[in-house]
């Protein structure tokens, strides 16, 4: 079999397109190094992830020991010596919030309020200045702080339910 000058020509370029996609394919195992090495990398990164959790939820469990119960804890019972502001007419569970947040907690305080604490009260509510004198909130906090009773629809007494 005799090969022509044009046969020999064909065959070296198919050797050398051959030749070069086996070299790009092959990478000389740097791209399979590269992939295992990221590979450790990731798993010693979750290890190390999962140590700092492990951590954090044993700190927290003895955190959770130290700590006191509700009970035992001075001021929990507050919330129990508080008077329910809501009842005087013209005043929003929001603004109860806000008073208690104020440190109003009970109908005495309301019903001792000075001018300027009125003053203060009615900026920080939002109300417009005389909200307060207007709507009676010292009268019906002392009638609420007496026994529970308030002035109602034509000035009846009206006891809460």
């Amino acid at each position: 079999m005799s090969f022509t000058l044009n046969d020999i020509a064909l065959l070296l370029i198919a050797l050398v397109i051959g030749l070069i996609l086996g070299l790009m394919m092959s990478g000389r195992g740097k791209y399979r190094r590269a992939w295992r090495d990221e590979q450790a990398a990731h798993r010693a990164m979750l290890k190390d992830r999962d140590a700092q959790l492990e951590a954090a939820n044993a700190r927290i469990v003895a955190l959770e020991k130290r700590t006191p119960t509700v009970d035992a804890v001075p001021g929990a019972g507050v919330a129990a010596e508080r008077d329910d502001l809501s009842q005087i007419k013209g005043l929003s569970q929001s603004q109860a919030a806000s008073l208690h947040e104020a440190g109003y907690h009970r109908y005495g305080q309301i019903a001792t309020l000075s001018n300027e604490q009125e003053a203060a009260l009615e900026a920080r509510l939002g109300l417009t200045p005389g909200t307060i004198a207007r709507e009676d909130w010292r009268e019906q906090a002392r009638a609420l702080e007496g026994g529970g009773q308030r002035k109602g629809l034509f000035g009846r007494i009206t006891t809460p339910v």
